[in-house]
């Protein structure tokens, strides 16, 4: 059986690493990697491969930066004769990027089955580029795998239980793989504060943030009040500043600095999961990290109205904050006492998901 993954965004390449051992430990999958080079900064996509041991792509479009269509548009262009060449029995899709849409357009025209990974997740809230592409992934795909039993319930909602299977979280998976590798890291290790002015005592409560979406960057003065909003944190903030938050810092002329903020590049996943360990709260507007601060037992706070991730709401593990009135007095905050539960998940879920490829095939 062939199997062509396609990939391109921070988020992808750590779902693909599980998911790229358990086919290759079936021995009997040919896996083909295709990236499109929607994240094509180092930090952001190369060290990933490194990090997670992930095998290099067979197939690098290198599509780079654009407007959504330009994009999208590259990707087909690109994805076109690569899925004429190698005729897969599936494309594998992961997640709500660009070139989760892209790759499953142009498999479906070409009649290539489709197989979403993390089906089924929404957010009901059509100005995110994210649930545009989520939502026509999943009716568009011959194969829904889902992560939890909230995504199964919009699946079977929109009329797509039958061809939609229960199989976990696989950022499961990996987050708990690395977290069990770091926990002995020193935390000065994974987060270099030397080039924080007059340093950062990490033996002292702080909070790691990131923020990229364009509803809370696209406009000076939205970017501008969650700036203004970090720099009153109760505690530093270590912001680790996407691309995009620095390219539109700079067309904005906001700095990413002063008061309690700091401002730092992304971090390898690795480094990056051991800083949430360490920190007293996560500040965020990415879907990834909500979930990846619920698995590692970190309290978040989510500069959005909404969340796919509804299960991290529970028993205040995240709590929303679109309109920046709660921050001061919920980002530093203990810890919830109700148990998490496994809500993501058993860390098994990409043998799982190698497995229903398998039985499925055409």
């Amino acid at each position: 059986m062939k199997v062509l993954s396609v990939v391109g965004a921070r988020p992808q390449f750590v779902k693909l690493a599980p998911v790229a051992q358990a086919l290759a430990r079936t021995g009997r999958v040919e896996h083909v990697i295709v990236h499109t080079g929607q994240h094509y900064d180092a930090k952001m996509s190369d060290v990933f491969f490194e990090d997670l041991a992930i095998p290099a792509p067979d197939v690098h479009l290198g599509v780079g930066s654009g407007s959504h269509g330009v994009q999208t548009g590259a990707m087909l262009t690109g994805l076109d004769p690569v899925l004429s060449e190698h005729l897969p029995d599936w494309v594998l899709v992961y997640g709500d990027t660009n070139s989760t849409l892209a790759a499953a357009v142009s498999a479906v025209k070409m009649h290539l089955p489709v197989a979403h990974l993390e089906a089924g997740l929404r957010s009901f809230n059509r100005r995110m580029p994210e649930e545009h592409n989520r939502v026509l992934t999943d009716h568009a795909a011959d194969l829904l795998l889902a992560p939890t039993d909230e995504a199964m319930r919009h699946l079977t909602t929109e009329g797509l239980a039958e061809r939609s299977v229960m199989v976990g979280d696989v950022m499961t998976d990996v987050c708990h793989l690395v977290r069990d590798k770091v926990a002995d890291t020193p935390l000065a290790d994974a987060l270099d504060v030397t080039g924080f002015g007059d340093g950062l005592d990490l033996g002292q409560p702080f909070l790691l943030a990131t923020i990229h979406r364009p509803d809370n960057t696209d406009t000076r003065d939205r970017l501008g009040a969650i700036l203004d909003a970090l720099r009153a944190a109760p505690a530093p903030v270590v912001l680790l500043a996407h691309p995009r938050l620095v390219a539109k810092a700079a067309e904005h002329g906001l700095d990413l600095v002063g008061g309690s903020l700091y401002s730092t590049s992304p971090l390898a996943y690795p480094q990056m999961v051991r800083a949430v360990m360490g920190a007293a709260g996560v500040v965020t507007d990415s879907g990834g990290l909500q979930k990846e601060a619920f698995l590692l037992g970190t309290p978040c706070t989510t500069i959005r109205p909404e969340t796919e991730w509804v299960e991290t709401l529970a028993g205040g593990w995240n709590v929303l904050d679109d309109d920046l009135t709660r921050l001061a007095d919920v980002a530093v905050r203990e810890a919830p006492i109700a148990p998490r539960g496994t809500p993501y998940g058993d860390g098994h879920t990409a043998e799982r998901v190698a497995q229903v490829l398998l039985d499925r095939a055409r």
